[in-house]
């Protein structure tokens, strides 16, 4: 087999399973590598999917793929290491040990022996066992073929040098191999590299998989509840609706028939005097016509005036409409109620690109050449005087003001122990000490002491909050006088300003705090907004209305 001078121990090209050259052979994500079929058998007896070297499980039980680059590999290994046979040797040869460059030809450890003790055979070159020793000697000059011309990239005799190559740039070909295998030695490391990125990335991919099944079956269970809380509601109001139309309709009934029997006692009287009329009209006793006349004809019945009176068919009109109105606010409010992440998905639509305002920073306070992180120093920086920056806290506003509308922004605040966001009014007192409170033109949220977190209220408001943020969104409607800070990765509300009156502009606010002694060094940074993969609100919310439409016959 292959002898120790070779790039490439044989070691290194037998599975750990069958103790052979790899067959087929597959790697796993810990960056072992076994014959497809031996790892099978290996996993298909155990309870447990395990690498058999290192031990490392697997779940779930992966998907192998013959590595089709380390199989080339070993498929080139096997060619080098095939046997070649002595050819003194007569009948059954012998495995040659070497092969001599001046004989040509290769001997078993037998016939090998003369040119181990004969002085001349000694000078002879012998090399591990090859086949086709005829290809090793220079067809020209019918010599050993000892020599690399660098310059042509081909192997060559000594006389080639003195010939065809007299000026090219020639070696030793034991020099060249050399470099050869340091070269190979470094390709096969970075082809190693490149496979367990390949493999890491594989395992990530089936890891983002796995997660996206748990994401989507949490979600599909979410929908389910908030679906059946829903159609709950659109049940119980439909029946509401229908008893609201059925007590509308009987009303409507009994305000018919007591408008039917006054008319038609009316119509009955009216009827009556129309025949005493009638009759009197034919009668030939002229006195009792002249006293019935007064009574019947001077005298106008006693009627009432229907020219404004109805029964309304359209009483039940817009009561459905009204009813899914009700409805689709209802299904706002479950929506937030059953699915928070849904809100902040809504409020992501007003992310704005933030960058801070060097001009307005502390002396203490470091940005970052982007504007997008600052940090506090421990000594102050000797800056010019500007009306715009902080004096007496280590704030830094942002560069961009809001004076409308609705806008969105997204911090980093991992590591830290104390920091203070929000947003402030364009008019505070920059060069005095006031409060971080609406009194003074602040809304805020505060970090103290590594757990203590409060909303910049006077007296300040703690909050009692089940995680700690990593990254804090604030939010702010200019028209709706509200400013609301929630937590990114939880996905949940955190604490909320409303019924605020802005008539100024509105400017991001940010302090890292002091360094605490090393302890807070952590910076604030203005994070890119991720839309979350939440559950699709428009989606739901199309849906769902179509099913109220549709269940209301609409």
């Amino acid at each position: 087999m292959a002898s120790s001078s070779s790039l490439l121990s044989e070691e290194q090209f037998l599975c750990s399973i069958c103790l052979d050259v790899f067959n087929e052979p597959v790697s796993t994500s810990c960056g072992h590598n076994f014959c497809i079929a031996c790892v099978t058998k290996y996993w298909d007896s155990n309870d447990l999917c395990q690498c058999p070297l290192c031990k490392e499980t697997f779940y779930p039980r992966p998907e192998l793929c013959v590595n089709t680059t380390f199989r080339e590999v070993v498929e080139h290994f096997k060619r080098m290491t095939d046997e070649v046979a002595c050819d003194v040797c007569t009948g059954t040869k012998l495995k040659a040990l070497k092969s001599c460059l001046v004989c040509l030809a290769s001997y078993c450890e037998t016939h090998l022996e003369p040119h181990q003790i004969a002085p001349p055979l000694k000078r002879h070159k012998l090399i591990d066992p090859v086949e086709n020793l005829e290809d090793r000697i220079c067809k020209k000059h019918d010599r050993v073929l000892e020599l690399f011309c660098r310059t042509d990239q081909t192997c060559v005799c000594q006389f080639c040098t003195e010939a065809d190559h007299k000026t090219h740039d020639t070696v030793p070909i034991d020099e060249e191999c050399g470099e050869r295998k340091a070269q190979l030695g470094k390709t096969e490391a970075e082809l190693q590299q490149i496979i367990q990125e390949r493999l890491q990335k594989l395992k990530d991919i089936k890891h983002s998989v796995e997660l996206s099944k748990r994401d989507a079956k949490r979600e599909i269970a979410d929908s389910m509840r908030v679906f059946t809380a829903l159609v709950q509601s659109i049940e119980k109001s439909q029946v509401e609706v229908i008893e609201v139309i059925e007590k509308k309709q009987k009303a409507a009934e009994r305000q018919a028939e007591g408008l039917i029997k006054e008319l038609e006692h009316e119509i009955t009287e009216l009827k009556r005097r129309s025949t005493e009329l009638e009759q009197l009209s034919h009668t030939e006793d002229h006195l009792q016509l002249l006293q019935s006349f007064t009574s019947l004809v001077c005298t106008p019945p006693s009627t009432k005036d229907w020219s404004e009176i109805s029964v309304h068919s359209d009483l039940c009109v817009g009561t459905v409409r009204t009813a899914v109105s009700q409805l689709e606010e209802m299904l706002n409010k479950e929506m937030e109620k059953l699915l928070p992440e849904v809100k902040l998905k809504r409020i992501q639509q007003y992310a704005v690109d933030v960058t801070l305002d060097p001009d307005t920073a502390h002396p203490y306070l470091i940005l970052s050449e982007d504007g997008k992180q600052v940090r506090c120093e421990e000594t102050v920086r000797n800056l010019p005087d500007n009306p715009k920056r902080s004096d007496r806290f280590a704030i830094v506003l942002g560069k961009d003001c809001f004076s409308s509308g609705r806008f969105y922004y997204e911090v980093t605040v991992k590591g830290k122990t104390k920091w203070t966001l929000g947003v402030a009014r364009e008019s505070i007192d920059r060069k005095r000490n006031i409060s971080l409170s609406p009194e003074d033109g602040l809304w805020t949220m505060l970090l103290r002491d590594g757990n203590v977190y409060k909303a910049g209220t006077y007296p300040p408001f703690f909050l009692s909050l089940k995680e700690k943020p990593q990254k804090v969104e604030v939010f702010v409607d200019y028209e709706e006088g509200q400013v609301s800070f929630y937590d990114v990765e939880a996905r949940s509300h955190i604490y909320s300003f409303t019924g605020c009156t802005f008539t100024e502009k509105l400017y991001p606010l940010f302090s890292p705090c002091n360094h605490a002694g090393g302890k807070n060094l952590a910076p604030l940074i203005i994070s890119p907004v991720n839309h979350t993969d939440s559950l699709n609100y428009g989606v739901f919310h199309k849906s769902f209305t179509i099913y109220i439409y549709k269940s209301l016959h609409v």
